[in-house]
């Protein structure tokens, strides 16, 4: 399996990077893991809701540039459906069962998701109604991801 994250704008925290960098080493005896970063659009403060509508169809056409015809696309939205982590296992699991090789998962810049990366997504996902910065949601997700296989194996690592 293979299995892309893409994200918008740089990770700069180094505790950050150290444990997206363990987990993403945790990953390889399931998947090979790519993580994709795309530039970002400076925000003016009091930008209008055309100019943020603007900066959010930019960063998507990023995005989408980098999701492959045939990836299975999970979009994380506030707006999504929220899974315990057995189920978020069980789709994983279910994903491949059902041919898909790719999985591209995307997480937004801090205005969020266009609506045409959104309509691209084959699920969209949320981890709930709380607010995390975009860069600790990197983390998040791939520890997750981790968690699905580790659940799918039986191993104790879930409890």
């Amino acid at each position: 399996m293979n299995i892309k994250i893409i994200t918008v704008g740089k990770l700069k925290e180094q505790y950050l990077k150290d444990g997206i960098a363990e987990y993403t080493k945790r990953l390889s005896r399931f998947a090979k893991v790519h993580l994709i970063e795309v530039p970002d659009e400076r925000t003016p403060e009091k930008a209008s809701e055309a100019e943020n509508t603007q900066i959010m169809a930019k960063e998507g056409q990023r995005i989408q540039e980098k999701i492959g015809a045939r990836d299975y696309v999970i979009v994380l939205a506030i707006e999504g459906k929220q899974l315990p982590s057995e189920v978020f296992a069980e789709k994983m699991n279910q994903i491949t069962v059902d041919g898909y090789s790719d999985v591209t998962f995307i997480i937004g810049g801090s205005l969020g998701l266009s609506p045409e990366v959104k309509h691209r997504a084959n699920f969209k996902m949320s981890f709930g109604l709380l607010t995390l910065p975009h860069q600790l949601m990197r983390l998040v997700l791939i520890e997750q991801i981790y968690r699905s296989f580790m659940i799918q194996q039986g191993s104790p690592y879930h409890k």
